[in-house]
């Protein structure tokens, strides 16, 4: 059941922070997907011979960019703030990043073409999703993590350093460090 917002004195973004419901549509939360939006825009129109505009513009973006890492657009995300990408990673063409709850993930990333990291979540019941009540649950991928094409990441996964998810794997549990794993949903097929 959705909690009594008037008794809570809290604001709709510290609630979607803290993991618990709240409306998407409440007017702070809507300006900074506003704000977001406009610097995705300018991102994924922005000319690619200038890197360092390039990087300016992510760094005004995401709440954490590391040294030398590359996003290359198109790349969209929800608020962009909740986003930690450590350094020298890389995501190719395509990566989605709803981040509603944190997204954080560690140094020597790679992402294949299309990869989603998934924080959002919808109440199973119809009354609360019609009253259009959501919720998030962070995501954690450690360092020298490689996900390939298409991988989706589930809410409230954490992958393990060193850890390979091959092409199209849908991440619905957590994955330990130093594994292969692939599928739908993604199992762990053997050790690195």
């Amino acid at each position: 059941m959705p909690p009594d917002a008037s008794a809570d004195a809290r604001t709709q973004r510290e609630r979607m922070l803290a993991g618990e419901l709240y409306v998407a549509d409440d007017p702070e939360l809507v300006e900074a997907r506003l704000r977001a939006a406009a610097l995705v825009k300018r991102y994924n129109d922005s000319d690619p011979a200038d890197p360092a505009a390039q990087v300016r513009l992510l760094r005004e973006l995401v709440g954490v960019l590391g040294e030398e890492t590359v996003l290359r657009p198109p790349f969209y995300c929800d608020y962009g703030s909740h986003l930690e990408l450590g350094a020298r990673g890389f995501a190719n063409f395509g990566l989605v990043a709803l981040d509603v709850a944190p997204i954080r993930v560690g140094e020597d990333f790679q992402m294949g073409p299309y990869v989603q990291l998934l924080t959002a979540t919808h109440p199973l019941e119809p009354e609360p999703r019609r009253a259009k009540w959501e919720s998030g649950e962070p995501i954690t991928i450690a360092g020298n993590v490689w996900l390939g094409g298409g991988v989706i990441v589930c809410p409230g996964v954490s992958i393990g350093a060193d850890t390979v998810v091959g092409a199209g794997a849908v991440v619905t549990r957590d994955l330990p460090a130093g594994v292969f794993a692939a599928g739908v949903p993604a199992r762990v097929v053997r050790s690195l």
